[in-house]
């Protein structure tokens, strides 16, 4: 057993870890490949995490996979990324399946070409029942994105008739969110060295301790997860309030 998960305090866990997977293309051009080749690589630290967590006994775990500015990059890097998605989640559902991870998708999922979006709803259906860790990937998402399109429904609600102004409340916000259904996460992660949330669950991390390191996403493994863990319960969470209103 490594050193590192001996240290961890189980009783402690944080319940929703989100990642941002960031460093794959920095770590492609280090080796002197192209960007794919980071991406391909990086799979496999998704695979060592997601393991990683649920072992742990993580309720849930958010991966920011893809942001709807993403759309904007190369057209090759584009079409690769959606094939990898593809590809990956054609052979890692049954895995998913087998170890009791239900898979989720938040995002705007009608930007997703058909083929990708046929894939990843059989592996939603095929993982709906499972009642370990809640595997939630961002796809084509951003927090601006989501809020605009929570502010619509609510609006939409208020024309029809069906909700007053003075009725909104922070619940109601929280309620049109794409992560309804999840508790927020309480510690954040960003890999490759950069320190910022890049418009990542904006509404949901209000509260999330935030650590970022410096190692790229596909050299991100197990021992890393855990290092963020202790780093985690070693601070005093105080959620507005001072020491000594929580001693």
């Amino acid at each position: 057993m490594s050193e590192l998960l001996q240290k961890i305090d189980k009783d402690r866990l944080p319940g929703h870890i989100a990642i941002i997977m960031d460093g794959n293309g920095r770590w492609a051009q280090e080796q002197g490949q192209d960007r794919l080749f980071g991406h391909y690589h990086g799979v496999e630290s998704v695979r060592d995490i997601v393991e990683g967590a649920a072992e742990l006994g993580i309720g849930y775990l958010t991966l920011y996979a893809f942001s709807t500015e993403n759309w904007d990059r190369p057209e090759d890097e584009v079409v690769g990324l959606m094939e990898l998605l593809v590809s990956t989640i054609r052979k890692e559902a049954e895995v998913l399946h087998r170890n009791k991870i239900r898979l989720h998708v938040i995002g705007d999922m009608s930007m997703l070409p058909d083929y990708a979006r046929a894939e990843l709803n059989e592996a939603l259906e095929m993982t709906a029942a499972n009642t370990g860790l809640n595997l939630i990937m961002a796809l084509s998402y951003s927090g601006r994105w989501e809020l605009l399109n929570a502010v619509k429904k609510i609006a939409r609600e208020v024309q029809d008739g069906r909700l007053e102004v003075e009725a909104i409340s922070q619940e109601t916000v929280q309620k049109y969110l794409c992560t309804s259904g999840f508790p927020d996460p309480e510690l954040m992660i960003r890999t490759s060295g950069e320190y910022r949330i890049s418009n990542f669950l904006l509404y949901q991390l209000a509260y999330a301790e935030l650590y970022f390191t410096d190692v790229r996403w596909p050299d991100f493994r197990k021992n890393n997860l855990y290092e963020a863990i202790i780093d985690y319960q070693n601070r005093e969470r105080r959620f507005g309030k001072t020491s000594a209103q929580l001693t």
